[in-house]
């Protein structure tokens, strides 16, 4: 049997382009989104893909859901060669609220000129999307209830987990950039994607051949948990320059009881020693829900590392942000956590 050609997508930097490179510093709801839209659509991702399809099929029935994703969310976000770029808004990363907004304050005529090249490429299998075509603002206030509705639904209970995965990819991410600069990131995003200066060569859907010039407005990678297959871009070129990528499926070393470094310090103070230097800048607050302790929990330990050396703090506005020393960082290393 012969299968048909796969298809390549090749970004084309220069010199300022590289300069520009940046890596999304925050986990991106509307990219997620998208990329569980097409989770529900295929039997991909092994047990672990299946097992959150399961649970969001009951909470997308038990939450009257169900109906809506399937008129109005899975025909816009098909598992295809297109959906609207108006779906992954870039201000997503200020917010997920603002990127929310966003997306209730697309332009009519953005909406109807992506819908319709939806419309070219997949067909409008229903009613909701022929009113999306039309510009029909009441469809466009629905269609925002209803992304709030679903990711509240199947990705907040899941959110924990996502947000530890993709901390953990942006921190490697970031330390190929300090260490080596935008090239020993690009070099480094996995084996979907090759770094042949001055172009990133990255795997596509079979059939699908495209170039973009980044013509110095730089690039931003975003990390996705649930894109399981080919990175993607987005269609329209006037939009800032986005790779979503997945991220490695690393088997990142867990801290168990039986570690030494537990002995030291103690489980939840070894996790947060641990999470500090995996996002560096993180809040108090953030060290709490990632490590599922209290806020005041949280800060108590911080502290404990801080007077040990193993961490500093900076406080800027209302946080305060924290780092790894590098005897911190080396204290990690050596017991093989990080």
């Amino acid at each position: 049997m012969r299968h048909p050609p796969k298809g390549t997508l090749r970004i084309v930097f220069t010199a300022e382009d590289l300069a520009l490179t940046r890596v999304a510093f925050r986990t991106d709801l509307m990219w997620e989104m998208v990329g569980s839209l097409h989770r529900l659509q295929v039997r991909d991702g092994g047990r672990e893909m299946a097992a959150w399809r399961r649970q969001a099929r009951v909470r997308l029935t038990d939450g009257g859901l169900l109906s809506s994703v399937r008129a109005l969310l899975l025909p816009l976000a098909p598992r295809g060669p297109y959906f609207p770029d108006f779906l992954t808004p870039i201000e997503a990363q200020l917010g997920d609220d603002r990127g929310l907004q966003t997306l209730l304050d697309t332009p009519r005529k953005r909406v109807r000129d992506e819908v319709e090249l939806l419309r070219r490429s997949t067909g409008l299998p229903s009613a909701d999307m022929e009113d999306l075509a039309r510009g029909d603002p009441q469809i466009m206030r629905r269609l925002g209830r209803v992304v709030a509705d679903y990711c509240r639904a199947v990705l907040t209970p899941h959110w924990l987990e996502v947000d530890r995965a993709l901390t953990e990819e942006r921190a490697v991410m970031l330390r190929h950039l300090v260490t080596g600069g935008a090239e020993q990131v690009l070099a480094n995003l996995g084996p979907a994607m090759r770094w042949r200066p001055p172009v990133l060569e990255v795997n596509y859907p079979a059939g699908l051949n495209r170039e973009i010039h980044l013509r110095g407005r730089g690039l931003t990678l975003i990390p996705s948990y649930f894109c399981r297959t080919n990175p993607i871009a987005l269609v329209d070129l006037r939009l800032p320059p986005v790779l979503a990528y997945p991220i490695p499926r690393r088997a990142a070393p867990n801290i168990h009881a039986c570690d030494p470094l537990v002995g030291l310090l103690g489980q939840t103070r070894a996790e947060i020693l641990r999470c500090i230097a995996l996002a560096p800048g993180c809040s108090t607050g953030e060290l709490a829900r990632r490590t599922g302790v209290a806020l005041s929990t949280a800060s108590q330990h911080a502290h404990v590392l801080r007077q040990a050396k193993l961490i500093a703090s900076v406080r800027q506005a209302n946080l305060m942000l924290h780092h790894a020393t590098e005897l911190g960082i080396r204290l990690l290393a050596g017991s093989g956590t990080l």
